[in-house]
């Protein structure tokens, strides 16, 4: 049964970051629960994001705004935009007897754009619900191991 259940959370997984990669966030956004928490920390991954400051730290509502304005064609460091690729490993279930899946792996996101070519790293930590017979995403948090430097900007959902 855990083997099945591994193999269903990879797919998800993957078929999240090809969503990103080929820039369908209408598809991305549709992966969402409607209490979904969005996280990437800022300063290290063990902060209170309601404490302290975040890169980004969005409720279901602002995953929404952001897709839209993603969508618009007017993020212009999105014009054109970015060849974007994630890389996915070492996924593992970290608390499968929880009713929501807290799934973790690691994830390198290979940039190429009018900047030049960034590649970001983070151990992503989901928290996957089944809604009726779909995984969605209740929370995904992006610990980016270099999220306590200076970053250029993430106009990409990663």
């Amino acid at each position: 049964m855990d083997d099945r259940l591994l193999r269903r959370v990879e797919q998800f997984i993957y078929a999240e970051a090809r969503l990103q990669d080929e820039h369908d966030y209408e598809a991305w956004e549709a992966l969402w629960t409607d209490d979904a928490i969005y996280w990437v920390p800022a300063n290290g991954g063990d902060i209170d994001p309601e404490a302290q400051m975040s890169i980004i730290y969005d409720n279901r509502s602002r995953i929404g705004v952001r897709v839209r304005q993603l969508m618009t064609g007017k993020r212009y460091t999105q014009e054109p935009k970015s060849n974007i690729r994630h890389f996915i490993t070492n996924i593992e279930l970290l608390d499968p007897a929880d009713d929501d899946l807290t799934v973790g792996c690691n994830v390198m996101v290979y940039e190429s754009s009018l900047r030049g070519e960034t590649v970001w790293a983070a151990r992503t930590t989901y928290r996957l619900r089944d809604e009726d017979g779909h995984l969605r995403m209740a929370r995904k948090k992006v610990a980016l191991v270099n999220s306590d430097q200076p970053l250029f900007t993430l106009s990409f959902l990663i």
